[in-house]
């Protein structure tokens, strides 16, 4: 029996210490390949095609120097940093040794803090710290380029920025692979640009003018140059030119951009019926009710084939935002529904905010072929810019949706001809009654080569406050995007200059899903609601003209305000209709917010015990079979 029990014991010392010795083993194997896996709908946090591919372009390392504050890192940061460690660590594995990661802890005043400053990484000094800076950025270097992520310290108070990471990370990375920037013009009649900082001015109580985010945005990547509105010609450096907002453009400037899309240029144009951000208009037009300038292209438009209608706004009742005074279907928020999930430039993009947006028609010229972006729903209708900012409530009483798929946003590409073909517009000099004649003899082109021109009918959409919720960090502007506007922009600009590796990359930095089945859920309501206020109105307008129609042909000599028993009757029906159709009204609301409880409920249900019910269910089934082998030996 001894003996028996000292064998066990032997085997039990020999598994035990066996199986610490493959535990550790297993560790010492693992431990160098770290595997993540995703499992958000969106692959949210696993590298990008356009990531990989940039990658696999290099053919020379990469060095990322990554700085991270380990002692003094804030705790609602710390989470973050670890993050950023472990998507660097997939850059290293997706390199095949051409990506080389360096970290450093950037304690006060030590060579790692020198080299952070030295690589552009920003620290930002934290009182409660004891004013030690703490840092949290990234250096990228090749040869002799180097860009900065200066810092993502402001990551806790804009958590958004979270699902950008991996395309700030990716542009930087190319950005020292092709260090020279494409130029892009911007030709506008909106203060976009900004204004340098200027003593002078400063003293009188101006302060500078930042530029547009979206401007801002772009000079990460691009030289940007204004170009005039009134400019002759367009400079052959400019790649690609963004038209945002041409008001009162002239057959001057219209001609410039004509001749530089002949030569090959290609062009991003935003064209507006109702550009409610444009504060330039005068103020009889916003007497008359009109919000905002009216801007086209309407010869080049014509050249073309297309049309812009600038009298005409489009309302969609399927797909709008709503505001907490109620829905403005004159603001459409196109979803995955209406953008066109098969282009690279927008298949990714999964929201779109257009305010006040118009719609393109015709059919596209001889030699140019049209690809819709994006596009309303066919609960649509077109209204007049006049009554486009009116209440919600007061478009959609009268609302009668016309079943068509109105484009706006359409990319052109082919060979197109000059919409100019007598030759250069003559022009008139200020001070002068007559036109100048063109000159002759110039060199016009009448083709141009194979190129693109994108055509967006808003310009609202890359307002700051449509495109970004902006905040101030440490005295830095810090703009988030809310949805996918900027991206329809950079994207397009990132086709048109030649780099699609960043699109897919970029695109998820402004991902929102919104919960459509509650949308359908509230627009099928609202159109029960708006049925039962026209039946309302129809019945108060009837019995209105009834009730005239009796004071008409009441007595003579009776006293103002007499009614008879008709008409007393007639007011009886009206007030026992008006108090039904308000009782039909609250019943629609009420079944609305029963369908919308009971759907958010699911939700929260196999959201919050969908995984224990699944754990426990497993284990269970896990008891049943350990014990049926139990009984079976």
């Amino acid at each position: 029996m001894k003996e028996k029990n000292a064998e066990a014991i032997l085997y039990s010392t020999a598994g035990v210490a066996g199986m610490f010795v493959l535990v550790i083993a297993f560790y010492v194997v693992t431990s160098a390949a770290k595997v993540r896996v995703d499992l958000t709908a969106e692959k949210a946090y696993t590298l990008s095609a356009g990531t990989r591919h940039i990658l696999s372009k290099l053919d020379s390392p990469v060095t990322l120097r990554y700085y991270c504050s380990q002692a003094n890192m804030p705790p609602e940061i710390r989470p973050y940093s670890q993050e950023i460690e472990d998507l660097l660590g997939e850059y290293v594995q997706a390199g095949k040794g051409k990506i080389i990661l360096e970290k450093y802890d950037p304690k006060p005043d030590s060579d790692a803090e020198d080299s952070a400053r030295l690589n552009g990484v920003q620290g930002e000094p934290l009182t409660e710290m004891g004013g030690d800076r703490v840092y949290l950025g990234l250096g990228v270097s090749r040869l002799d380029n180097k860009v900065a992520i200066p810092t993502w310290l402001d990551i806790s108070r804009n958590p958004s920025r979270e699902r950008l990471l991996e395309y700030e990370i990716s542009r930087a990375i190319s950005r020292v692979i092709n260090p020279e920037p494409v130029t892009v013009g911007i030709m506008t009649a909106l203060p976009i640009m900004g204004e340098e900082d200027n003593p002078m001015m400063r003293q009188m109580g101006r302060q500078s003018q930042e530029p547009a985010v979206f401007v801002s945005e772009l000079k990460k990547d691009y030289e940007v140059e204004d170009v005039p509105m009134n400019s002759p010609a367009i400079d052959d450096k400019i790649k690609v030119l963004i038209v945002d907002h041409p008001r009162d453009i002239t057959d001057a400037g219209e001609y410039a951009i004509d001749q530089f899309i002949m030569r090959g240029g290609k062009m991003i144009a935003f064209l507006d019926p109702h550009a409610f951000f444009d504060q330039r208009h005068d103020q009889m037009a916003q007497m008359l009710g009109e919000g905002g300038g009216q801007s086209s292209l309407p010869k080049l438009l014509k050249a073309w084939g297309l049309d812009m209608d600038v009298n005409k706004v489009v309302a969609d009742a399927g797909s709008c935002v709503r505001f907490p005074q109620g829905e403005m279907p004159t603001v459409p928020l196109v979803t995955h529904k209406g953008v066109n999930e098969d282009d690279i430039v927008t298949s990714q993009i999964d929201t779109l905010e257009l305010p006040f947006p118009g719609a393109f028609t015709g059919k596209p010229a001889d030699g140019l072929t049209e690809t819709v972006l994006a596009q309303s729903t066919t609960n649509a209708q077109l209204v007049d810019t006049i009554t486009a900012g009116m209440n919600g409530q007061q478009i959609l009483k009268d609302f009668k949706a016309t079943g068509i798929h109105y484009a706006m946003a359409v990319r052109l590409t082919g060979k197109f001809k000059t919409a100019f073909p007598e030759g250069k517009p003559a022009e008139t000099p200020p001070g002068a009654n007559e036109p100048k004649p063109a000159a002759t003899g110039t060199n016009q082109i009448k083709e141009s080569p194979s190129t693109v021109v994108m055509l967006v009918a808003d310009t609202d959409l890359l307002g700051d406050s449509v495109a970004f919720s902006v905040a101030n960090f440490g005295g830095m502007r810090l703009a988030q995007p809310v949805n996918g506007n900027i991206n329809l922009l950079l994207n397009a600009v990132e086709q048109l200059s030649g780099d699609n590796d960043l699109i897919a990359v970029r695109s998820r930095g402004g991902l929102n899903r919104p919960f459509t089945r509650l949308q359908d859920l509230e627009a099928n309501a609202g159109k029960q609601w708006q049925d039962k206020l026209k039946e309302l109105e129809t019945l108060q307008n009837a019995t209105q003209q009834k009730i005239n129609e009796l004071q008409a042909s009441k007595p003579a000599g009776a006293q103002q305000g007499f009614f008879s028993p008709e008409q007393q009757a007639e007011l009886k029906k009206f007030q026992d209709a008006v108090a039904d159709y308000r009782k039909q009204a609250r019943q629609v609301q009420k079944n609305l917010r029963k369908d919308t409880d009971s759907l958010e409920n699911r939700i929260r249900v196999v959201n919050i015990g969908a995984m224990p019910a699944l754990v426990a269910v497993t284990g269970i089934a896990l008891s049943i079979v350990k014990r049926k082998k139990t009984a079976a030996k």
